[in-house]
C-alpha cells in the first residue's frame, strides 16, 4: 500500500470550481515536484508556482509523467508533494503501485487526469492518493489542490489578511481601515485585529483610546521569539471582537527592515484570527510591496485628485500582474466634496482605473475630526452616521460576508419586549 497522507473526500467526482472570492490558505515550506505529460498542464503548474500562495514552497516541473517519477525516485528521495499528470486509467494504477515501492512514508500525491469516473476515483482514494483534478487544469486549480493538502478540515481556519493603503499620504487611510475593522468585529461579529504598521507615526493607538507598552514593534525586532504566546501578550484589546497590535510611534530609532520581516508576525496572526487587517503606511520598499501583494484582499484609499488617480492606477497594474489568480484590488473614495477645491468626478475616476469605486465617502470634518481627535470610531459619534453604513459595504466585501442579522425595530417593539419578558 502506497504510504501517501490520505485526505478526506465524499467520493464522488470533482466539482465545479469554486468563485473568484473563495478563501485558500497558503501553503507551508514545503516541496513539490510536478511530472507532466503535457506543455499545458506543466505551464499551469509554472503559473501555480508564481502564485502568492505557493511562495514558501519549492516546486520543480519535470516532463514525461509517472514514468519519470517512478525513475527519479529509484535514487533519490521523495518531495512532500507530487504532482503526477496520467492520461490512462490501468497504466495509472498500476503506476502507483510501482512508485509505491519507491515513495517515502508521509509523500502526498495528486493526480491530475483525464477520466471522470467515480469508479477510478474509489481506487485512487483507495491507494492513499490525497487529491484527483479533472484535466485541463488552471493555475487555481494546482493552487487550490496543493494547498487544501495543508487545511485539514479539523483545523483551525487560517485567518483572512486585508491590506489597507492609501494612493498618497494624507488621504485618510488609517481612518477607514480603523472604522472598517470596527465594522468587521461590530456587524459581522468577526474576531479581528489591527496590525499598525507605521512603526513612526501610526495613529491606530490614538483611534482607538490605546496606549499599550508593548507592539508590533516587539515582535519585528525579535522574531526568534514570534509565536502564538508571544504575540497574544502584544495584542490590546479594543472590544470582545477587536484586538490591536500597536504601533509605538516613536522616533527612539529607525525602522528599516528587510523585505521579510514582517513574515513571521503575518503567519502567526493567521493562525490565531479569522481577519487581520493591516494598516499599510504610504511608502515603497520591499516589505510594504510583499504585505501587499501576500494579502488576500487589498483596499486602496484615494482622494479624488491627479495624483490620486495615477498612484491608485499604478498600484492597480501592479497588483493585477502579480496576483493573477486572486479578485483585483478594491478602492474607495474618501474626502469627496472639500469645498473649492476643483475633483476628479468618480465615473471619470472609474474609467481610468477601469473600476467602480466601493464607495465615495464624504469631507465631513467635524464628525472626522471628532472623532480622532476623541479616539473614537465614527460609530461611538454618531449611530447613525451615513459612513457607517459605508465602512459596513467595505468591511461586507472585503471579507465576503453578510451583515449579520437584526431583528427590525418598531413602535410596538418595547411592548412586545414586555410581553416576551413576562
Amino acid at each position: 500500500m502506497i504510504s501517501y497522507a490520505r485526505q478526506t473526500h465524499e467520493e464522488q467526482p470533482a466539482a465545479a470550481p469554486p468563485p473568484v472570492e473563495e478563501h485558500i490558505a497558503p501553503a507551508p515550506r514545503v516541496s513539490v515536484q510536478a511530472f507532466c505529460e503535457t506543455v499545458e498542464t506543466a505551464a499551469a503548474v509554472q503559473s501555480a508556482g508564481e502564485d502568492r500562495r505557493l511562495g514558501k514552497a519549492h516546486l520543480k516541473i519535470q516532463m514525461g509523467g509517472m514514468a519519470a517519477a517512478i525513475e527519479a525516485y529509484r535514487s533519490a528521495p521523495t518531495p512532500n508533494v507530487i504532482v503526477l499528470e496520467s492520461d490512462g486509467r490501468s497504466d495509472l494504477l498500476s503506476g502507483l503501485d510501482q512508485l509505491a515501492t519507491v515513495c517515502d512514508a508521509g509523500t502526498r500525491v495528486v493526480v491530475i487526469g483525464r477520466i471522470n469516473d467515480v469508479m477510478l476515483y474509489r481506487e485512487l482514494v483507495r491507494r492513499g492518493v490525497s487529491d484527483y483534478v479533472l484535466a485541463p487544469v488552471g493555475a487555481i486549480d494546482v493552487v487550490r489542490s496543493i494547498c487544501n493538502l495543508f487545511s485539514a478540515p479539523e483545523a483551525k481556519a487560517v485567518g483572512r489578511i486585508i491590506a489597507v493603503v492609501g494612493a498618497k499620504g494624507g488621504v485618510g487611510a488609517s481612518t477607514i481601515s480603523h472604522n472598517v475593522a470596527w465594522a468587521i468585529a461590530r456587524d459581522l461579529a468577526m474576531d479581528a485585529v489591527v496590525a499598525d504598521l507605521d512603526l513612526a507615526f501610526g495613529t491606530a493607538g490614538l483611534d482607538y483610546n490605546q496606549d499599550p507598552p508593548q507592539g508590533i514593534a516587539d515582535a519585528v525586532f525579535s522574531p526568534d521569539r514570534v509565536d502564538t504566546a508571544f504575540i497574544d501578550r502584544l495584542l490590546s484589546k479594543c472590544t470582545d471582537h477587536l484586538s490591536l497590535l500597536a504601533a509605538p510611534a516613536t522616533l527612539d530609532r529607525v525602522y528599516d527592515f528587510g523585505t521579510d520581516a514582517f513574515d513571521a508576525v503575518f503567519d502567526t496572526l493567521r493562525s490565531t484570527m479569522p481577519c487581520i487587517v493591516l494598516d499599510v503606511p504610504h511608502q515603497w520598499s520591499g516589505w510594504t510591496k510583499r504585505a501587499l501583494i501576500g494579502a488576500d484582499d487589498i483596499l486602496i484609499v484615494a482622494a479624488p485628485d491627479l495624483a490620486n488617480l495615477r498612484n491608485t492606477k499604478n498600484l492597480f497594474d501592479l497588483l493585477k500582474a502579480a496576483r493573477p489568480n486572486d479578485r483585483p484590488p478594491l478602492y474607495c473614495l474618501n474626502q469627496v466634496g472639500v469645498p473649492k477645491r476643483p475633483e476628479i468626478a468618480a465615473a471619470e475616476f472609474a474609467k481610468a482605473i477601469e473600476s467602480q469605486p466601493i464607495v465615495s465617502i464624504p469631507f465631513e470634518p467635524q464628525i472626522f475630526g471628532s472623532a480622532a481627535n476623541n479616539g473614537q470610531m465614527i460609530a461611538e459619534i454618531s449611530a447613525n452616521h451615513k459612513s457607517i453604513e459605508m465602512f459596513l459595504q467595505i468591511a461586507q466585501r472585503l471579507t465576503g460576508r453578510s451583515e449579520t442579522k437584526k431583528q427590525k425595530s418598531s413602535l410596538l417593539s418595547p411592548l412586545i419586549d414586555k410581553l416576551r419578558g413576562k
